[in-house]
């Protein structure tokens, strides 16, 4: 196995506790739901125990997943199956926009400014709303960039291009830029190394392919889902999220063909082997260009 992906593996398993679940989520997400949805509980124990996790904390996640509303299982003769419930589903289609897809560039101009008055559902509005992308001006006062993510009463606030630098004020006030740009960072600081081996041509094996492509979007996940994407003219210049997708996007157009031969060969679901990716997944960061051709060992 290339050096880059015990270190890699190695810096996944400081992180305490271990959240087996959270990683088959990234799995399926990644790799599975493009092909199909289903896969065996025999080629996620492969898949899992090359990121060195036993058989039976993968057990313990899915049950949980299950639990949860996430994840459906049923059996064939001895063998189980896994696939997303339309909850999941529902759920993966956002998270998969905001991963793969290009974000907004252009600002239109305007603001969408949300008074909570009902303190009842306000808590419960409020995370809704965060993780739909608004900020948060106040206790009852949030602030969206773009089109509205939620019918509703809200007022449009419109400004002109003179009052771009009080609207990067409003930005820097609605959203912790800083935390969030700190996870840019520390994403391109672990996987710039990563881009250095492949740009050297370093040896992969199919499966080495795999796992540091569900690594990379595992980790640009977590920095990429707390971003509410504004576009470019409100944020700092430069600005790391950008580096860290144009990072992501490279690695990952690298590793796609040696990473998709191995689920070629070892991915079952319960009619055989996986079907063939759909069309949307040709689209994941479609403006990045591979380092280089990968050499698989």
């Amino acid at each position: 196995m290339a050096a880059v992906v015990e270190a890699l593996l190695d810096r996944f398993h400081e992180r305490t506790p271990i959240r087996a679940g959270s990683l088959i989520v990234t799995v399926f997400g990644d790799a599975v739901v493009p092909r199909g949805g289903v896969l065996s509980l025999a080629s996620l124990h492969e898949i899992m125990r090359a990121f060195r996790i036993s058989d039976t904390l993968v057990r313990t996640a899915l049950s949980r997943l299950v639990a949860e509303g996430w994840f459906e299982r049923w059996k064939v003769g001895r063998n189980s199956y896994y696939r997303l419930t339309p909850q999941g589903q529902e759920a993966f289609a956002e998270a998969t926009r905001r991963i793969y897809a290009d974000p907004p560039h252009e600002w239109h101009g305007s603001f969408d400014l949300l008074l909570l008055e009902n303190p009842q559902d306000r808590n419960a509005l409020r995370g809704e709303l965060s993780a739909a992308g608004y900020g948060t001006l106040g206790p009852d006062l949030l602030m969206g960039a773009g089109p509205a993510a939620r019918t509703g009463p809200f007022l449009r606030l419109a400004a002109t291009p003179a009052d771009l630098p009080t609207a990067r004020r409003l930005v820097e006030k609605a959203w912790p830029l800083a935390e969030i740009e700190a996870r840019y960072r520390r994403f391109i600081d672990t996987y710039a190394g990563t881009l250095g081996a492949l740009e050297r041509g370093a040896g992969f094996t199919s499966l080495d392919a795999l796992l540091v492509r569900i690594l990379l979007i595992h980790d640009y996940r977590r920095a990429v889902l707390k971003d509410p994407l504004l576009p470019s003219r409100l944020l700092p210049r430069p600005w790391a999220g950008t580096g860290a997708r144009a990072l992501c996007g490279t690695i990952y157009r690298t590793l796609l063909p040696a990473a998709e031969r191995w689920i070629d060969t070892h991915a079952q679901n319960d009619l055989g082997p996986l079907p063939a990716v759909d069309e949307t997944f040709r689209q994941r960061f479609a403006a990045a260009e591979p380092a280089a051709e990968l050499r698989i060992g």
